[in-house]
């Protein structure tokens, strides 16, 4: 049986978008039309799921370096921090899986390599954590299933810290 050999690389212009369908009209839109603008104005780091030889864009997500505001952090967390008004991030901005490979295991996939990315990056930039802003509930729980936690300020903003990051890849 042969392995499919899924990359997940930085977003080219040579990626095919116009297919995509996630499901979600603000993702699958992002894609088409705002994601390399984005990619080549250093707003967002996008990168595509692809299954060489084909270019057609089967998954993707995006990272950005942010902070957030201290007083979000919960306080038994908070407590272990340094006493800065604002700390450093890595914002996971979006993830989107294809409607054909839904059931897959693809958003898991994207995911472990955004926090594998975010966790490199963090070693020369640092970043405490990576953020998320689910767009539902089920977003909420797909990123809760994986350990991400509640901000103080919104059930829908959530963090993973970067030490637990770390150690899922130890």
């Amino acid at each position: 049986m042969r392995m499919t050999a899924w990359r997940v690389l930085a977003l080219q212009k040579a990626h095919e978008r116009q297919n995509f369908s996630c499901g979600r009209p603000a993702l699958d839109r992002y894609l088409k039309t705002q994601a390399r603008q984005d990619s080549d104005k250093m707003v967002a780091a996008v990168f595509a799921l692809v299954q060489p030889p084909a270019a057609q864009v089967l998954g993707y997500y995006t990272l950005s370096a942010s902070t957030i505001h201290a007083a979000e952090v919960p306080p038994e967390l908070a407590r272990k921090l340094p006493r800065y008004p604002q700390l450093p991030v890595t914002l996971l901005g979006r993830l989107a899986v294809d409607q054909g490979l839904k059931g897959e295991g693809m958003g898991q996939f994207l995911l472990m390599d955004a926090l594998h990315r975010s966790l490199q990056a963090a070693a020369g930039i640092a970043a405490m954590a990576v953020v998320v802003d689910a767009k539902d509930e089920s977003a909420a729980n797909f990123y809760q299933h994986f350990g991400f936690i509640p901000l103080n300020r919104s059930v829908s903003r959530l963090f993973l810290p970067m030490l637990t990051i770390a150690t899922l890849f130890d």
